[in-house]
């Protein structure tokens, strides 16, 4: 009788256990395809009033059924969906109703801003809240942790267009000190346009980190509060352990991986999680494009960018199912087991 080796076992489990979650993608990957098709179209309204750049509103109905034959709004909506897919394995996104833009190109030069805008508000987000986190965590009981707690929910429920807007009106309206829309000013070159690109930045960095510190902040909070009476932590402080040493080897590491799943999830929303401030400064970004897309019931646009948010939401998940046991050891015993 053979038996099988606990590493071959471990590898087939190991193996099994990526297979499911790489179907498990897939099958949400092919669930997202069909929402970012028929969500468009489920939208009140249509795009003839501006498809083209022109409005065709008011056309007779022979010009009417001729343009829309010309974007295949005609066929059935399976036979729309059947070519979608098609234009998909081509990854041709398609052309925009408004203007006629590849939906690629048009994506292609929003994104690099909006992964500036929101890349740079995650990692200051991230770094304000966890720190502030922690020292709310290890001061819940004192007055600092608590003043912490009340200011940091106060700016969690304030929402972004309102406080977008009290920053143009007071630094851009009242005290002229910074640019209030757009994402740089033509004209600049070298120094003076890294100068005037960081200007433009400074308002909606400062709303998202303002806005967005809170999750960082209590899931933080609540990770250091807890793991204070973690059996190791108590452990430590009986064996005589310094509290400095105690709290940066034995209490922020495990304390810190809900963190972790926290970034990832907002790493998944860095392509279209600032749609609200970049429509306030009219910064021109994915988020933006969204809007304008929906706004015109631009189908192609939308798809394009719906689908974009979608893959990169999946691809940040799988990203942390991959690096979450490198930082925790019970994941990585549990895979072997």
């Amino acid at each position: 009788m053979t038996t099988t080796s606990r590493p071959a076992r471990t590898r087939t489990g190991a193996t099994r256990a990526v297979l499911g979650r790489a179907g498990g993608y897939l099958a949400v990957l092919a669930a997202a395809l069909t929402i970012t098709f028929l969500l468009p179209r489920a939208l009140p309204g249509g795009p003839l009033r501006t498809i083209g750049g022109a409005d065709v509103g008011d056309l007779d109905p022979a010009a009417r059924a001729q343009v829309v034959a010309a974007y295949g709004l005609d066929q059935p909506l399976h036979v729309q969906f059947g070519h979608y897919l098609a234009d998909l394995v081509r990854l041709d996104f398609g052309t925009s109703f408004n203007g006629g833009r590849p939906v690629v190109q048009a994506i292609a030069d929003a994104l690099p801003w909006t992964l500036l805008l929101v890349g740079t508000s995650v990692l200051l987000t991230a770094t304000i809240g966890v720190l502030l986190g922690v020292v709310a965590g290890l001061r819940r009981r004192h007055g600092r942790g608590n003043l912490l707690l009340a200011g940091v929910l106060l700016l969690d429920a304030a929402p972004a267009f309102w406080v977008g807007m009290l920053c143009i009106l007071f630094f851009g309206v009242h005290l002229g000190a910074l640019p209030t829309f757009g994402a740089s000013t033509p004209g600049h070159t070298g120094l003076a346009a890294v100068g005037d690109l960081a200007a433009h930045l400074v308002l909606p960095v400062g709303v998202l980190v303002a806005t967005g510190i809170g999750q960082f902040f209590l899931v933080t909070r609540f990770s250091v509060a807890s793991a204070l009476h973690a059996p190791h932590v108590e452990h430590a402080h009986a064996r005589g352990v310094p509290h400095r040493r105690v709290v940066t080897r034995h209490l922020l590491r495990p304390a810190l991986l809900p963190v972790h799943t926290q970034l990832m999830m907002e790493l998944g929303w860095l392509v279209g999680g600032a749609l609200v401030v970049e429509t306030v400064f009219a910064y021109p970004g994915l988020g933006r494009l969204t809007f304008d897309a929906i706004q015109g019931r631009d189908y192609p646009m939308m798809q394009g960018t719906f689908l974009t948010l979608v893959v990169t939401v999946l691809a940040m998940n799988a990203l942390a199912d991959l690096t979450y046991p490198l930082l925790d050891p019970r994941v990585r015993a549990r895979s072997r087991s």
